[in-house]
């Protein structure tokens, strides 16, 4: 074979399998054979290959494939089913519009590696879950898993084991997201769980139950309490809810893969437990009308005032579960305010008036208040129900002061008054939008911009000339023979001079290029023809007149409209209506369609004061602003479809339980009536006894394959710690952040599966070197890019900021190892099998091979480095939110910890004049609050402001002091003592003359010793793809503002 032969051979290879490549892109289709069929059918036109594999329906992938993926995807196993919505950017193939076709093309081309880079994804994985999830929705059979391992525990109790103080999970037994988001939320009342843990059910002979309901309520009861027991006190991480929910089935009359509606669900929970509870009521009264704590609980009363055909009426109802309309509103209270009126308002305070309506006014609200927000509706058109996705915001703190019937006066006047600001804000607003959208064409442009774009051509070079002249000289392209010759042509030719060729002329070449250009002599925009300097001077002056006026009208409208949203916005902000706050307990949150979906909750820790997410067995720390994206809807699929609220004013609701005697807080088995303490420490018993099995078959594995190794080594190796004993680094195994263990785990299962397709063995050790090679030029690729700003990727893996860093390749291959050695990688058979091969590599890693003390330090300083971003990132969060006195010690804690980080390498921290900057803006705004508080004269504000400088701004001062070489931070402390000594001047009261005579020696004080510096603030547990996050947000809000922060 020749050279050119060889090099051709590869050249056609090198295109065959870009072709392939790009056909599994468009189509989603991974079975190579298949693939190489329709190309050849098509004799290597992709166009061809593509209309092929769409209109022939190409086989999806292999039944243990597909297994692989769908275990992949994350928190499949939670889910139900995929709703059928049309994705509005998806391009239908088949069809026969070759341009839809021809389009697909290219934007896969065009997005394939971008995707990748943003998402870690290949098209290849998306496109297959994509028709896995497709798959799932349309066969409606399929809804029940047939795959058993997706819901069976892990065989390692260890992984099922609940650290200390954390919330114990509920396991999701077929299709129950729903039971377990409500009761979770219902058990996180302490109160309501109080009141089920005491509940005595029937004994006795006698007390067996007398009717249909309660020989079915008693037994869900024993059941709940059992379940609440185990939520107090279990050693488990997540408790199995089979038999309560076993009893409900039958009340819902569904089968296993019927998903069960939130609001249906709490209706149905809640009127069984008032049932039980009015049993127990009747048998302990002595002559009085027995309470039942679950109507004193849940249900409260509101007034309908209203008009019918003319006829006054006011009716007294009683609600458990407020139900609130989504569609056409954007927060709470519209959605409040449109349920608290219906019909004709006007006809409530008129007389003879024909026409219907009413106002609803909440007499008595409960201590619990739940508002069902309906976000399903039914689609006439194409019968089926739709789900709402708008979205829709609520408060923390919600104040009902303006539903109550004894504001009802005050109410309707303010509603007046926002009606009447509402009407006004109409006409502003129109107004303003014929300023910035003036024109009588479709194309509209701000006026102020019309009179700019006047003035500029007004101000232009005149010309005295046509702009065609200057083309006239140059003959048209040769063979354009449908081109009208120019006028001075003509003129110059006559009329038959076009007809009849001319031999001596030579033929004109066509240069597009050249023949393009703009004369020199020409102006770049259009001018005009002739004006005088007069006419020039008074159209200048009118233009600027004009340009002036209406830029001052429109900045008149927009402050006006601004200051009208402000007053509606603090129409109810008095002190009169804000003396019924209700806090936010739980948001109750589904994703996906109206036909099927997931449940999960967002539940207020009262004593921890923070968020938590319940996500069936999964409980982690969240945050508001987890619950914002999540719940307001706008965002994916996800929305709140329920709200629980509780009196603030009612503290019982969420105190905790006291000992009578000691006085002492009860915590765990404490709290547990004596029955339930023994069933708790009955299943606990069994759970130790199996993880000391489990521990006993560990071992005796151990022993067998230390035996194996002996028998097959001649010489024995050197004794190495086992992978298992070396912890593996914080931030890849986090048993508190499973989010990022399973991001993590994605990674390495999407290297795994591109070294199957690529690898010719399929063996587990010929797979993980590919795979192992696949993740790291990935992750090489990552640290070489120049990202934008808002991304760090040194935050998205150890090993870029390694690889950036320069640590030794050890470092990194045994990082890389450790990935694919992680025991929660074993979700399949194939993942299993890989593990294994990786753990045995580990073991096999001789102690000089890699120096342990240096892998622990690089690994610290990742640690180190990650934490140090979230306390720059919370500083920065805290300064934008003018939380001045919390944000400075997160920004100081960060500039010194990156600045260790810094001495290190260039690449080990992030920018110092960012923090820097930021850190000193810090001092000075606490500093001014502090100035602010004193000069209020008031002894609690002056008291106040001294605390803040003696306890937080003067012990940090020295920081801004050390380093001489900033200047900028000097001038602040300067600029700091100044303000303060510019006080002694000034008359003032005694006592503050002898305060400022006190504090001034501490501020003056030029020593750089820190004195009482606080200890730094703790870190919640966060993940990856929170912290990346909210890096992004950060970064993209300080793009917004200029380098020096003014």
């Amino acid at each position: 074979m020749t050279v050119e032969q060889n090099v051709l051979q590869q050249n056609s290879q090198k295109h065959q399998q870009t072709s392939l490549n790009q056909l599994r892109e468009i189509t989603g289709i991974n079975d190579l054979q298949v693939l190489q069929q329709a190309l050849k059918d098509s004799n290597g036109n992709l166009e061809l290959a593509v209309a092929f594999l769409t209109a022939k329906n190409a086989k999806l992938p292999q039944p243990e494939e597909a297994t692989y993926y769908q275990t992949a995807l994350p928190n499949n196993d939670r889910y139900i089913s995929v709703g059928s919505q049309a994705d509005t950017n998806v391009i239908d193939l088949t069809g026969d519009d070759k341009d839809d076709l021809q389009r697909a093309i290219a934007l896969s081309l065009e997005e394939s590696n971008r995707t990748f880079r943003e998402t870690g994804i290949t098209d290849e994985e998306q496109a297959i879950s994509r028709v896995l999830e497709a798959s799932i929705a349309e066969n409606k059979a399929s809804l029940k898993r047939t795959h058993t391992e997706v819901w069976s525990d892990s065989p390692n109790p260890y992984d099922r084991k609940r650290q200390e103080n954390c919330p114990v999970g509920l396991k999701n037994v077929g299709n129950t997201c729903w039971f377990s988001a409500v009761i979770q939320s219902l058990f996180n009342l302490l109160e309501f769980r109080r009141l089920v843990l005491n509940f005595i059910p029937p004994v006795t002979a006698q007390d067996v139950p007398r009717n249909q309901k309660e020989h079915r309520n008693m037994p869900f009861m024993r059941e709940l309490r059992y379940l609440f027991s185990l939520l107090v006190s279990s050693k488990r991480k997540y408790v199995d809810p089979s038999r309560a929910v076993e009893i409900l089935k039958d009340a819902f009359k569904s089968n296993d893969s019927q998903q069960q509606d939130v609001s249906e669900f709490t209706h149905k929970l809640l009127d069984w437990l008032e049932d039980a509870f009015q049993n127990k009521a009747e048998e302990e009264r002595d002559g009085e009308k027995p309470k039942n704590p679950m109507v004193e609980l849940f249900y409260g009363r509101f007034l309908a005032v209203g008009v019918h055909e003319g006829k006054k009426f006011e009716n007294t109802e009683m609600f458990g579960q407020y139900p609130l309309q989504v569609n056409g509103f954007k927060d709470l209270h519209e959605c409040l305010e449109a349920a608290m009126i219906e019909g004709e308002i006007e006809s409530l305070h008129s007389e003879n008036s024909g026409k219907s309506g009413q106002e609803h006014w909440f007499t008595e609200l409960p201590p619990v208040l739940t508002f069902e927000l309906s976000r399903f509706e039914f689609n006439q058109a194409l019968g089926r129900p739709e789900k709402i996705h708008n979205k829709l915001e609520f408060p923390a703190c919600l104040y009902m002061d303006r539903y109550m019937h004894k504001n009802r006066e005050i109410t309707r006047l303010k509603r007046d008054e926002i009606k009447r600001l509402k009407e006004h804000l109409t006409v502003l607003q129109q107004r303003l939008e014929r300023y910035l959208s003036y024109g009588s064409g479709p194309k509209r442009f701000p006026l102020a911009d019309v009179l700019q774009y006047a003035l500029e051509f007004a101000s232009s070079k005149p010309v005295c000339t046509s702009p065609v002249d200057d083309i006239d000289a140059s003959a048209p392209p040769s063979g354009s023979a449908g081109t009208q010759p120019m006028s001075s042509s003509t003129e110059s030719q006559g009329p038959s001079s076009s007809a009849e060729p001319q031999p001596s002329q030579r033929s004109v070449i066509h240069k597009p290029f050249t023949q393009s250009r703009i004369p020199p002599d020409l102006p770049m925009h259009p001018a005009p023809r002739h004006i005088t300097d007069e006419e020039l001077s008074v159209l200048e002056g009118c233009l600027h007149r004009w340009r002036t006026e209406v830029e001052t009208d429109t900045r008149d409208l927009q402050d006006s409209i601004g200051r009208i949203h402000r007053t509606i916005e603090l129409m109810y902000s008095d002190k009169l209506m804000t003396q019924v706050p209700y806090r936010l307990h739980a948001v109750l949150v589904h994703e996906g369609q109206a036909n099927a979906g997931h449940y999960w909750a967002y539940i207020f820790d009262h004593h921890e004061k923070r968020w938590m997410k319940y996500n069936d067995i999964s409980v982690t720390k969240s945050s508001w602003e987890e619950l914002e994206r999540d719940s307001f809807g706008g965002y994916r699929n996800a929305s709140a479809y329920c709200l629980m609220y509780i009196n603030d004013g009612e503290k019982h609701l969420i105190q905790e339980e006291y000992d009578k005697e000691t006085g002492q807080v009860l915590t765990g088995m404490d709290t547990l009536p004596h029955d339930l303490r023994e069933y708790v420490k009955d299943d606990n018993r069994h759970f130790e006894k199996e993880l000391e099995e489990w521990d006993k078959e560990q071992l005796r594995k151990a022993e067998q394959e230390k035996m194996l190794i002996s028998q097959k080594t001649l010489k024995p190796a050197p004794s190495a710690a086992p992978a298992a004993a070396l912890k593996e680094p914080e931030y890849m195994e986090q048993p508190t952040r499973p989010e990022l263990s399973s991001e993590i785990k994605e990674e390495t299962a999407s290297a795994i599966t591109r070294a199957v397709t690529d690898s010719e063995d399929k063996g587990p050790e010929a797979v993980l070197r590919t795979a192992i090679k696949t993740e790291y030029a990935r992750l090489l690729k990552l640290a070489q890019e120049d990202p934008p700003p808002e991304i760090d990727y040194r935050l998205q893996h150890a090993i870029v900021y390694f690889i950036q860093s320069q640590a030794p390749k050890k470092i990194i291959e045994r990082t890389l190892l450790e990935q694919f050695a992680d025991r929660n990688l074993s979700f399949d058979e194939r993942c299993h099998n890989i593990m294994k091969v990786a753990q045995a590599k580990l073991e096999m890693i001789k102690p000089d091979e890699v120096n342990m003390e240096e892998y622990k330090r690089w690994h610290k300083d990742y640690r180190t480095f990650r934490e140090t971003t979230m306390y720059i990132l919370i500083g920065l969060e805290l300064f934008q939110n003018k939380s001045y006195a919390e944000a400075l010690l997160y920004l100081i804690y960060g500039y010194q910890y990156n600045k260790e980080l810094l001495s290190k390498g260039v690449y080990r921290g992030h920018d110092e004049d960012l923090i820097s900057h930021y850190r000193r803006e810090c001092f000075l705004k606490n500093n001014d609050q502090a100035a602010l508080l004193f000069e209020s004269g008031e002894m609690e504000k002056v008291n106040n402001g001294l605390t803040l400088m003696n306890e937080l701004v003067v012990p940090c001062l020295p920081l801004l002091l050390i380093d001489e070489t900033d200047e900028k931070d000097i001038v602040a402390v300067e600029d700091m003592r100044n303000r303060w000594c510019s006080y002694l001047g000034q008359e003032m009261e005694p006592n503050l003359q002898e305060k400022l005579t006190d504090f001034l020696p501490k501020l003056l004080d030029c020593s750089t010793e820190i004195k009482g510096f606080n200890d730094p603030p703790k870190l919640l547990a966060f993940s990856t793809h929170e912290l990346c996050e909210r890096f992004a947000r950060i970064m993209l809000s300080l793009s917004r503002t200029p380098a020096d922060g003014r």
